[in-house]
């Protein structure tokens, strides 16, 4: 398994909210997730890390004897953690009041992988040249693009499209979509905060993982330049995970 890793402020935004990890552990699953905090006073931050460490404490020591089924109830198990996590901080914490991230997450093996997420950050994968979205933006936007009451093209320049309609650490309770994945090998999966995807399209993200020159590195490099390029008006992450024979990881 490659890995890579780069997560960048973007050129408004005074924080970098965004957090994320990924690892292989001592058992071959591979573990990564993203999380896009939001609230003001810099609460943001505070809740996608306390979200990304709640998540990695509770996914520690995982056997890989696991099913897939098995593991669907694991990764739901660990966002609902943290979901109990950065609520319970906000409630008790006047300055923490609403704060909130967004999570996407995923837990691999050889043959299949988990995908677990809430909000608007977003897995994709890349097979055989074609890029394929394997979550749904928990969005007021998608919400109305699926009504029918706005197009696609309109959602993109929509002035709400920024709301969310289910976050984590928001509510008490929250609602993890979690979804299984075939995994084969020299498959991709693309984790990323929404400061990539609302700046650069799916076929500009298609354009650079195709590009053969380039490694695991330059193509998590290339992504965000790309959102830069584009007015950086969020923090951008993004994870790349790539199914092939060797290990390594570069942050």
């Amino acid at each position: 398994m490659k890995m890579a890793y780069r997560s960048d402020i973007g050129r408004i935004r005074l924080v970098n909210e965004d957090r994320a990890w990924t690892e292989q552990t001592d058992t071959d699953l591979v573990v990564a997730i993203v999380a896009d905090g939001m609230g003001g006073h810099q609460a943001g931050d505070v809740a996608s890390q306390l979200a990304v460490d709640t998540f990695r404490e509770a996914l520690q020591g995982t056997p890989s004897t696991l099913t897939l089924d098995e593991r669907k109830i694991l990764i739901r198990q660990a966002i609902l953690q943290a979901n109990e996590a950065v609520y319970d901080m906000a409630s008790r914490n006047k300055q923490y009041h609403n704060m909130g991230t967004t999570v996407v997450a995923a837990l691999l093996q050889a043959e299949n992988g988990v995908i677990g997420h809430i909000g608007d950050s977003r897995a994709y994968k890349w097979r055989d040249g074609v890029l394929s979205q394997l979550t749904e933006d928990h969005t007021l936007v998608n919400e109305l693009v699926k009504s029918g009451q706005i197009t696609a093209e309109e959602a993109v320049n929509h002035p709400r499209r920024n709301v969310l309609t289910r976050a984590l650490g928001t509510d008490e309770l929250v609602e993890v979509d979690v979804r299984g994945i075939p995994w084969a090998p020299d498959d991709l999966l693309l984790l990323c905060s929404d400061g990539l995807t609302t700046m650069v399209s799916e076929e500009q993200i298609s354009q650079t993982l195709q590009e053969d020159e380039l490694d695991l590195d330059a193509k998590a490099d290339r992504l965000v330049s790309l959102a830069l390029q584009a007015g950086g008006d969020d923090n951008i992450t993004v994870v790349l995970l790539h199914h092939a024979d060797d290990t390594e990881q570069e942050e």
